[in-house]
């Protein structure tokens, strides 16, 4: 994580189709967004120079945008150009990416259809969401006390900030317990995810996810998947309830930040770093690697 508050932080971030110095990009309190979770926002990581699926994740905000009923003044191609321009402006090869769209602050109260959508990038180094010397282990996660709603109750198919609230509570509370991020239901009690994360379990040589009925069908886990499959490995998409959980083998987590994590416990569930959670996790690392990079090795 960053060794200085983020508002500290040197550098620039595009804002609303200009680059602005890091420190001038703000915003008034009474934005909407602050007030009523009115924003969506995306993460993404660059390796190399270049950032890994970069327009997936522009059209995912977009369309996380179109579900919480407003549109992003933006083209899917500008903020791709957006992205890759303040990548370099920056100075970075490898770094994280946070696009972010709001409503601002020309209107207070529930309604505010008149007022303006703001859009942003940040840049900046991350090296790993997890400490590395306990990801090589496994990490621990504890089982979460709040559970993702029904999708009748939140837009689950947006990657929206209000649905991050339960997030943040539940990672804190594992963390106030040493564990390092924590296990969610969801509605129905069934195996959701972790509070950043996808989750994946390996039984038998064989990897079993949660199907993502309520929760975010991330990219790094549908990369992983893909990958999965090209090495022959079945992957099995259903409902996983929790008491499965002691039949499982390996568990591992996907997402942008997380990359490919295995996972050593859950709760009162151990877990062994095998080989299926290893060879993905390897394979992920060659994946995200820009395609000029690899061939000049």
């Amino acid at each position: 994580m960053a060794s200085v508050p983020f508002d500290q932080m040197d550098g620039f971030i595009w804002i609303n189709g200009e680059f602005v110095k890091w420190a001038d990009a703000k915003v008034h309190v009474l934005t909407h967004g602050l007030h009523y979770a009115s924003a969506v926002f995306e993460g993404e990581r660059a390796y190399g120079g270049e950032i890994f699926k970069l327009t997936d994740h522009s059209e995912r905000l977009h369309e996380s945008a179109r579900l919480l009923g407003f549109k992003i003044p933006y083209s899917v191609a500008e903020i791709d150009d957006a992205c890759r321009t303040l990548l370099k402006k920056q100075g970075f090869q490898d770094a994280y990416v946070r696009p972010i769209a709001w409503r601002g602050s020309e209107q207070m109260g529930v309604s505010a259809q008149n007022s303006r959508i703001n859009c942003a990038i940040a840049i900046w180094q991350w090296p790993s969401y997890f400490d590395p010397a306990q990801k090589l282990k496994g990490i621990r996660l504890d089982l979460a006390e709040w559970r993702r709603p029904d999708p009748r109750t939140a837009p689950s198919k947006s990657k929206a900030a209000g649905l991050y609230m339960i997030c943040t509570m539940s990672k804190h509370a594992a963390e106030a317990k040493g564990y390092a991020d924590a296990m969610m239901l969801d509605w129905r009690g069934q195996v959701a995810e972790a509070t950043g994360a996808n989750i994946f379990f390996v039984r038998d040589g064989k990897i079993h996810t949660p199907t993502p009925d309520c929760f975010l069908d991330g990219i790094t886990r549908r990369t992983v998947i893909g990958l999965a499959k090209d090495r022959g490995f079945e992957v099995i998409e259903r409902a996983i309830m929790p008491e499965e959980l002691e039949s499982f083998q390996q568990c591992f987590l996907t997402g942008t930040a997380a990359e490919v994590t295995p996972v050593s416990e859950i709760g009162p569930y151990r877990f062994e770093v095998g080989e299926i959670a290893k060879t993905l996790m390897n394979d992920y690392s060659a994946a995200v690697q820009p395609k000029h990079a690899i061939a000049a090795e």
